[in-house]
């Protein structure tokens, strides 16, 4: 399990470092689990927004569970490998002509696009009363993310963020476990990445320059709502994530999935303040490395809490260029994984040694009472797996009330959360955060950063 721990501490984490065995565990359980939707194959008409990439396994989840109706793509090879798949789906450039087209004709959307995409696209759809699935992160902007929400709420629609992580049990389970209060009083959250693995800071810092575009692609389109620029294979496809105008970074990528168990687990909603620290600092991409630091007020029966993320490679104090990753006192002398959290308990520590939020250690302190008691299980389970993620939204739908766990109102404000994490990156101050009237309250110049410009013809909110 690690370094530094005495004989009773590494007995005590060893018989529980596998918690997937407690979670099989029925006497564990006090009550009788909430159980989602019935499972299987519905009529649902969806079409799918982006069929390259991560959207190729998203339509084909939703493919084993509903009806795939249309598919969209800027680029022609993704979309027509995937009209292969779907012979009987529509297929289309344009997300506004398909929208336009097809009316009635659909009951929901996909969204699985680059992420300047996202929210032009759901938000969109969602105004003519689609369903909306909608890849990670919710959205490019936190005000993309509150007007997402609002929307769906507007028009009671069912909505689920593709976060994956979510729909597994054990995940589950470890919400669960901080919601009963195991780790005792919760002060610290740390939460790491291997990201980036696309070029950004300090390799990439300016735009780049003209290439011819690829007869198989639709640049405008591509483009869409961000300010025109021209092609670059450095851009598309994937290395857009490490640039400003397209992806939202490492924090964007895999915040939705690494704070997401923490954040759920000990209902966490908007933070006081907001700080960071980063390297090689430009408004073309994002940094080198970064290290941001959120306060959450008390809330209910949980106390204040601190988090902090930590991403990218920064020199150390002998000029070697190493990992920026909590250190060995605040991981209480336990070796980290790639990715993960850790969440710091009074009683003990839980800590995810994957990006999704499961595949759960606790480590609790000499003195504690451990593990003891049943936990009640208090959210339904699914089998976990991505397509699982995808057959909730579906139930959710056929079902006329059964909310999915990842829906808009939870996600936008781990959307929101995270998302101010690059503006306080580009502030370079810390920020006060008056999160139920999205304003920063003490840098009215860093305001403009939760929002953009959008070029003309695409404008959403």
């Amino acid at each position: 399990m690690g370094r530094g721990n005495n004989r009773r501490d590494f007995l005590k984490a060893s018989a529980l470092a596998g918690i997937g065995a407690v979670v099989a565990s029925t006497s564990a359980f006090a009550d009788e689990p909430v159980k989602p939707a019935a499972a299987g194959p519905s009529k649902l008409n969806i079409a799918c927004i982006g069929v390259g990439g991560k959207g190729d396994s998203d339509s084909s989840d939703a493919g084993k569970y509903a009806n795939i109706v249309a598919i969209c793509d800027v680029d022609s090879r993704y979309l027509d490998k995937k009209a292969h798949q779907f012979p009987n789906a529509k297929k289309y450039v344009d997300y506004r002509q398909m929208l336009t087209d097809l009316g009635d004709k659909i009951d929901a959307v996909i969204v699985s696009t680059p992420d300047h995409t996202h929210a032009p696209a759901s938000l969109m759809a969602m105004s003519m009363g689609k369903h909306c699935y909608c890849q990670k992160p919710m959205t490019h902007t936190v005000a993309e993310a509150r007007a997402m929400r609002d929307l769906a709420r507007k028009n009671k629609l069912v909505t689920q963020l593709g976060n994956q992580g979510t729909s597994y049990d054990e995940f589950r389970r470890g919400v669960e476990i901080l919601r009963a209060g195991l780790l005792g009083t919760v002060k610290e959250v740390h939460v790491w990445t291997n990201r980036p693995i696309w070029p950004q800071a300090p390799d990439v810092t300016d735009a780049l320059k003209e290439q011819a575009v690829p007869a198989t692609l639709n640049w405008d389109q591509w483009i869409g709502a961000a300010p025109m620029r021209p092609y670059n294979a450095g851009y598309h496809p994937f290395k857009w994530r490490g640039f400003r105008d397209f992806g939202t970074g490492a924090l964007g990528d895999m915040g939705c999935h690494t704070y997401n168990m923490p954040f759920m687990g000990l209902n966490l909603d908007y933070p006081t303040s907001v700080v960071a620290e980063a390297g090689d600092i430009n408004p073309q991409t994002y940094p080198s490395w970064a290290k941001v630091t959120s306060e959450f007020a008390a809330r209910g029966d949980r106390g204040p809490v601190k988090v902090v993320w930590w991403e990218g490679h920064k020199k150390d104090r002998t000029g070697k260029l190493v990992r920026n990753i909590p250190d060995y006192k605040t991981t209480h002398g336990f070796d980290l994984p790639m990715s993960g959290s850790l969440v710091v308990g009074d009683l003990g520590m839980m800590m995810s040694i994957s990006d999704y939020g499961y595949t759960l250690r606790l480590i609790f302190n000499a003195d504690s009472p451990g593990f003891s008691g049943k936990i009640p299980q208090i959210l339904p389970r699914t089998g976990g797996g991505d397509d699982k993620q995808k057959l909730e939204w579906i139930n959710a739908i056929a079902s006329n009330g059964y909310k999915p766990l990842a829906n808009f109102d939870y996600a936008s404000q781990l959307t929101e959360f995270i998302l101010l994490g690059n503006v306080a990156i580009l502030a370079g101050k810390k920020l006060e955060w008056d999160g139920p009237n999205m304003k920063i309250t003490n840098n009215e110049k860093a305001n403009a950063l939760l929002t953009r410009e959008y070029r003309e013809g695409w404008k959403v909110i």
